[in-house]
């Protein structure tokens, strides 16, 4: 087989050919790929909602988008779960979903998405447990604050603004439970069972 002359020609038409392959391998994988991964975060979901409320089986009565903000709620037959970003993250945006009870006290929480720094940042998702040094569970939320802003919990040692984007997080989800009026709702599902819509 003859060599290509190394031209602009040539060179323009062999990237042309390797990106239009390229380009179809990744399409070819995303549309294999898209499905089992939106399954596996209805599972991570699922499995967060019952985390934050205590376990066990539960309905979502209403889901509700908070437009302004993105938070989405989710009412349930044994409280209130509610999945709210923050962009401000020490390595990017933080996603917490936080359980509420009927008087908006912390139920419980589960870091849902995070690019914090390994060993440092990441340890959101039990510093802030019941049992860890920064304890939110059982407190009110709507006002939560780092000591070092003047608030009353303890923030993840080297890892300041991870603490605050995560309690802005919690407090994002507080203010989306407590009623925004701008919210599209969604459809009732039972969640550990079927569907129910």
């Amino acid at each position: 087989m003859k060599k290509l002359e190394s031209t602009w020609y040539n060179m323009v038409i062999v990237l042309t050919v390797i990106c239009i392959v390229a380009g179809a391998a990744l399409g070819f994988t995303n549309s294999k790929t898209e499905t089992a991964i939106a399954q596996i975060k209805e599972r991570q979901l699922t499995d967060g909602i019952k985390e934050v409320l205590g376990g066990g089986e539960l309905t979502v009565e209403e889901t509700d988008t908070i437009e302004a903000t993105g938070a989405v709620v989710y009412r349930t037959d044994r409280g209130t779960a509610v999945q709210a970003t923050d962009p401000k993250g020490f390595g990017g945006a933080l996603t917490v979903l936080v359980g509420f009870d009927a008087e908006g006290h912390i139920l419980g929480y589960r870091v849902m998405d995070s690019s914090e720094t390994p060993g440092l940042g990441q340890k959101a998702q039990q510093w802030f447990q019941r049992d860890g040094k920064g304890n939110i569970i059982g407190k009110k939320a709507g006002s939560l604050s780092v000591r070092k802003d003047g608030g009353d919990v303890d923030a993840i040692t080297a890892s300041t603004i991870t603490s605050r984007a995560f309690l802005r997080c919690v407090n994002n989800a507080y203010a989306a439970m407590s009623g925004s009026t701008d919210v599209q709702s969604g459809a009732t599902r039972q969640i550990g069972g079927q569907s129910n819509e």
